[in-house]
Protein backbone atom coordinates (compact mmCIF):
# COMPACT_ATOMS: atom_id res chain seq x y z
CA UNK A 1 0.00 0.00 0.00
CA UNK A 2 1.25 3.72 -0.99
CA UNK A 3 1.99 5.70 1.24
CA UNK A 4 0.67 9.48 0.87
CA UNK A 5 1.57 12.81 2.31
CA UNK A 6 -1.61 13.22 4.41
CA UNK A 7 -0.46 9.22 6.37
CA UNK A 8 2.95 11.46 7.17
CA UNK A 9 1.54 14.64 8.24
CA UNK A 10 -0.79 12.53 10.43
CA UNK A 11 1.93 11.10 12.07
CA UNK A 12 3.60 13.98 12.60
CA UNK A 13 0.93 15.87 13.95
CA UNK A 14 -0.42 12.76 16.05
CA UNK A 15 1.69 12.94 19.24
CA UNK A 16 0.93 16.52 20.20
CA UNK A 17 -2.97 17.08 20.90
CA UNK A 18 -4.62 20.38 20.92
CA UNK A 19 -2.53 22.25 19.10
CA UNK A 20 -4.04 24.99 17.40
CA UNK A 21 -0.93 25.90 15.09
CA UNK A 22 -0.89 29.12 12.70
CA UNK A 23 2.35 27.96 10.58
CA UNK A 24 2.19 24.29 10.59
CA UNK A 25 0.31 23.37 7.20
CA UNK A 26 1.36 21.75 4.06
CA UNK A 27 2.48 24.82 2.34
CA UNK A 28 3.07 23.43 -1.53
CA UNK A 29 1.77 19.99 -2.61
CA UNK A 30 -1.13 17.75 -2.76
CA UNK A 31 -2.17 15.83 0.67
CA UNK A 32 -2.79 12.60 -2.23
CA UNK A 33 0.50 12.81 -3.68
CA UNK A 34 2.10 9.60 -3.28
CA UNK A 35 5.55 9.53 -1.05
CA UNK A 36 8.63 8.65 -2.71
CA UNK A 37 11.22 10.20 -0.58
CA UNK A 38 11.30 12.41 2.49
CA UNK A 39 13.68 14.88 3.22
CA UNK A 40 13.80 16.56 6.87
CA UNK A 41 15.95 19.91 7.48
CA UNK A 42 15.36 22.70 9.96
CA UNK A 43 14.59 24.77 6.69
CA UNK A 44 14.00 24.50 3.02
CA UNK A 45 16.23 26.55 1.84
CA UNK A 46 16.80 26.77 -1.93
CA UNK A 47 20.00 24.41 -1.27
CA UNK A 48 17.32 21.73 0.69
CA UNK A 49 15.18 21.79 -2.22
CA UNK A 50 17.67 21.24 -4.94
CA UNK A 51 19.13 18.42 -2.75
CA UNK A 52 15.65 16.83 -2.76
CA UNK A 53 15.19 16.86 -6.37
CA UNK A 54 19.08 15.63 -6.38
CA UNK A 55 17.84 12.10 -4.53
CA UNK A 56 14.45 11.73 -5.61
CA UNK A 57 12.61 13.06 -1.95
CA UNK A 58 9.08 14.59 -3.12
CA UNK A 59 8.07 15.59 1.00
CA UNK A 60 10.14 18.09 2.47
CA UNK A 61 9.68 18.74 6.22
CA UNK A 62 10.38 21.95 7.17
CA UNK A 63 10.36 23.73 10.74
CA UNK A 64 11.07 27.14 10.16
CA UNK A 65 9.05 29.45 7.35
CA UNK A 66 10.72 29.11 4.16
CA UNK A 67 10.47 32.39 2.94
CA UNK A 68 12.48 34.26 5.46
CA UNK A 69 10.13 34.64 8.02
CA UNK A 70 7.88 33.07 10.76
CA UNK A 71 4.82 34.02 8.66
CA UNK A 72 5.00 34.92 4.93
CA UNK A 73 5.40 38.18 4.83
CA UNK A 74 3.98 39.59 1.35
CA UNK A 75 4.65 43.02 2.12
CA UNK A 76 8.46 42.28 2.01
CA UNK A 77 8.56 39.44 -0.52
CA UNK A 78 7.05 41.09 -3.55
CA UNK A 79 8.58 41.94 -6.74
CA UNK A 80 11.66 40.08 -5.08
CA UNK A 81 13.62 38.18 -7.39
CA UNK A 82 14.87 35.54 -4.53
CA UNK A 83 11.12 34.86 -3.54
CA UNK A 84 10.31 34.56 -6.94
CA UNK A 85 13.16 32.49 -7.96
CA UNK A 86 12.68 29.94 -5.20
CA UNK A 87 9.11 30.03 -5.71
CA UNK A 88 9.57 28.72 -9.27
CA UNK A 89 12.03 25.98 -8.35
CA UNK A 90 9.45 24.44 -6.10
CA UNK A 91 6.68 24.60 -8.54
CA UNK A 92 8.55 23.67 -11.43
CA UNK A 93 9.90 20.77 -8.48
CA UNK A 94 6.60 19.28 -7.84
CA UNK A 95 8.12 18.76 -4.06
CA UNK A 96 5.13 18.76 -1.22
CA UNK A 97 6.97 21.01 1.56
CA UNK A 98 5.34 20.54 5.17
CA UNK A 99 5.81 22.96 7.84
CA UNK A 100 6.57 21.41 11.25
CA UNK A 101 6.88 23.66 13.94
CA UNK A 102 4.41 24.09 16.84
CA UNK A 103 3.23 20.04 16.77
CA UNK A 104 6.82 19.28 17.62
CA UNK A 105 7.51 21.60 20.44
CA UNK A 106 3.81 20.82 21.45
CA UNK A 107 5.28 17.35 22.10
CA UNK A 108 5.71 15.65 25.66
CA UNK A 109 8.21 16.23 25.93
CA UNK A 110 9.32 19.23 23.18
CA UNK A 111 10.95 17.23 20.64
CA UNK A 112 13.17 19.69 19.72
CA UNK A 113 14.41 20.00 23.20
CA UNK A 114 14.89 16.01 23.49
CA UNK A 115 17.07 16.12 20.35
CA UNK A 116 19.70 18.48 21.74
CA UNK A 117 19.38 16.52 25.22
CA UNK A 118 20.33 13.46 23.21
CA UNK A 119 23.22 14.86 20.78
CA UNK A 120 24.13 16.76 23.78
CA UNK A 121 24.36 12.58 25.74
CA UNK A 122 22.79 14.33 28.66
CA UNK A 123 19.43 11.57 29.27
CA UNK A 124 20.34 11.10 32.42
CA UNK A 125 20.96 13.92 33.95
CA UNK A 126 17.39 15.46 32.78
CA UNK A 127 15.81 16.39 36.04
CA UNK A 128 12.65 18.07 34.10
CA UNK A 129 11.58 18.67 30.90
CA UNK A 130 9.36 22.13 31.01
CA UNK A 131 7.42 23.97 28.66
CA UNK A 132 10.06 25.73 27.23
CA UNK A 133 12.90 24.74 29.33
CA UNK A 134 15.24 21.70 30.08
CA UNK A 135 16.28 21.02 33.37
CA UNK A 136 19.88 19.28 34.27
CA UNK A 137 21.90 18.97 36.42
CA UNK A 138 25.22 17.66 35.00
CA UNK A 139 28.78 16.30 36.84
CA UNK A 140 30.17 19.79 38.06
CA UNK A 141 32.36 21.10 35.13
CA UNK A 142 33.74 24.33 34.28
CA UNK A 143 32.15 27.18 32.49
CA UNK A 144 35.23 26.46 29.37
CA UNK A 145 34.39 22.76 29.72
CA UNK A 146 31.17 22.73 29.16
CA UNK A 147 31.78 25.30 26.65
CA UNK A 148 34.26 22.99 24.63
CA UNK A 149 31.92 20.26 25.40
CA UNK A 150 29.12 21.38 23.88
CA UNK A 151 30.79 22.65 20.46
CA UNK A 152 32.68 19.26 20.38
CA UNK A 153 29.15 17.23 20.91
CA UNK A 154 27.32 19.23 18.16
CA UNK A 155 30.37 19.85 15.73
CA UNK A 156 30.15 23.63 15.85
CA UNK A 157 33.25 26.12 15.38
CA UNK A 158 32.29 27.92 18.18
CA UNK A 159 29.63 29.21 20.74
CA UNK A 160 29.13 32.54 22.18
CA UNK A 161 29.95 32.75 25.95
CA UNK A 162 29.07 35.51 28.49
CA UNK A 163 30.12 34.80 32.19
CA UNK A 164 32.52 32.93 34.26
CA UNK A 165 34.18 30.14 32.52
CA UNK A 166 36.17 29.16 34.97
CA UNK A 167 33.50 28.17 37.98
CA UNK A 168 32.54 25.07 38.16
CA UNK A 169 28.83 24.51 37.08
CA UNK A 170 26.50 21.91 37.45
CA UNK A 171 22.55 23.06 37.57
CA UNK A 172 21.93 24.33 33.50
CA UNK A 173 18.92 25.05 31.59
CA UNK A 174 18.18 24.27 28.11
CA UNK A 175 16.64 26.68 25.70
CA UNK A 176 16.15 25.65 22.07
CA UNK A 177 15.57 28.14 19.59
CA UNK A 178 14.45 31.94 19.68
CA UNK A 179 13.63 31.28 23.88
CA UNK A 180 16.95 33.21 25.63
CA UNK A 181 15.48 36.47 25.87
CA UNK A 182 15.00 38.02 28.99
CA UNK A 183 11.21 37.27 29.47
CA UNK A 184 12.15 33.55 29.82
CA UNK A 185 15.77 32.96 30.65
CA UNK A 186 16.22 35.19 33.38
CA UNK A 187 13.35 33.99 36.09
CA UNK A 188 14.83 30.61 34.93
CA UNK A 189 17.99 31.62 36.80
CA UNK A 190 16.16 32.25 39.76
CA UNK A 191 12.97 29.68 40.28
CA UNK A 192 15.28 26.98 39.37
CA UNK A 193 18.50 27.89 41.15
CA UNK A 194 20.41 27.60 37.70
CA UNK A 195 24.30 28.35 37.62
CA UNK A 196 24.48 28.03 33.62
CA UNK A 197 22.13 28.59 30.54
CA UNK A 198 22.87 27.52 27.22
CA UNK A 199 19.87 29.38 24.58
CA UNK A 200 19.81 29.19 20.54
CA UNK A 201 19.46 32.94 20.32
CA UNK A 202 17.60 35.73 22.20
CA UNK A 203 18.20 39.89 22.17
CA UNK A 204 21.68 40.41 22.72
CA UNK A 205 20.92 43.06 25.33
CA UNK A 206 18.77 40.96 27.65
CA UNK A 207 19.79 37.69 29.06
CA UNK A 208 23.94 38.54 27.76
CA UNK A 209 23.73 41.54 30.23
CA UNK A 210 22.25 40.31 33.09
CA UNK A 211 24.67 38.09 32.93
CA UNK A 212 27.31 40.06 32.70
CA UNK A 213 26.03 42.63 35.98
CA UNK A 214 25.70 39.53 37.76
CA UNK A 215 29.14 38.19 37.52
CA UNK A 216 30.49 42.00 37.97
CA UNK A 217 28.36 41.93 41.14
CA UNK A 218 30.26 38.31 41.81
CA UNK A 219 27.76 36.27 41.31
CA UNK A 220 28.32 32.49 39.14
CA UNK A 221 26.54 32.53 36.30
CA UNK A 222 27.21 32.29 32.90
CA UNK A 223 25.44 31.89 28.93
CA UNK A 224 26.33 29.88 26.39
CA UNK A 225 24.47 30.84 23.07
CA UNK A 226 24.09 28.51 20.35
CA UNK A 227 22.63 30.35 17.27
CA UNK A 228 19.10 29.28 16.71
CA UNK A 229 19.69 26.67 14.29
CA UNK A 230 22.27 24.50 15.68
CA UNK A 231 19.90 24.39 19.00
CA UNK A 232 17.09 23.08 16.86
CA UNK A 233 18.57 20.78 14.53
CA UNK A 234 19.40 17.95 16.35
CA UNK A 235 15.46 17.80 16.92
CA UNK A 236 14.31 17.98 13.42
CA UNK A 237 17.04 14.97 13.49
CA UNK A 238 15.42 13.03 15.88
CA UNK A 239 12.77 13.85 13.79
CA UNK A 240 13.86 11.79 10.50
CA UNK A 241 14.70 9.23 12.63
CA UNK A 242 11.06 8.40 14.01
CA UNK A 243 10.03 9.16 11.01
CA UNK A 244 12.03 6.06 9.28
CA UNK A 245 10.67 4.09 12.20
CA UNK A 246 7.00 4.53 11.19
CA UNK A 247 7.73 4.42 7.88
CA UNK A 248 10.42 1.55 7.03
CA UNK A 249 9.90 1.48 3.27
CA UNK A 250 10.17 5.38 2.25
CA UNK A 251 13.77 6.69 2.05
CA UNK A 252 14.09 9.19 4.82
CA UNK A 253 17.21 11.62 4.66
CA UNK A 254 17.79 14.38 7.26
CA UNK A 255 19.97 16.95 6.18
CA UNK A 256 21.93 19.57 7.81
CA UNK A 257 23.12 23.20 6.45
CA UNK A 258 26.09 23.24 8.55
CA UNK A 259 28.53 22.89 5.63
CA UNK A 260 26.45 25.63 3.82
CA UNK A 261 26.20 28.31 6.45
CA UNK A 262 28.16 31.35 6.71
CA UNK A 263 31.40 30.73 7.76
CA UNK A 264 34.12 32.03 10.84
CA UNK A 265 36.64 34.26 9.41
Amino acid sequence: MSIKVKDVVKQLESPAENVESKVDSLIFGDENDEVKGILVSFIASQYVIEYAQKIGANLIISHEGIFFSHTTNERILKDNEVYTEKLELIKQSEISIYRFHDYVHKYNPDQIAEGLVQKLNWNSYVEAYKPISTILTIPPMSGEEIAKYVKDKLDIPFVRVVGDLASSYSRIGLLVGYRGGGETAIPLFEKEDLDLIIIGEGPEWETPEYVRDAVFQGKKKALIMLGHAVSEEPGMEFAANLLQYHFPSIPVTFLSEKQHQIKVI
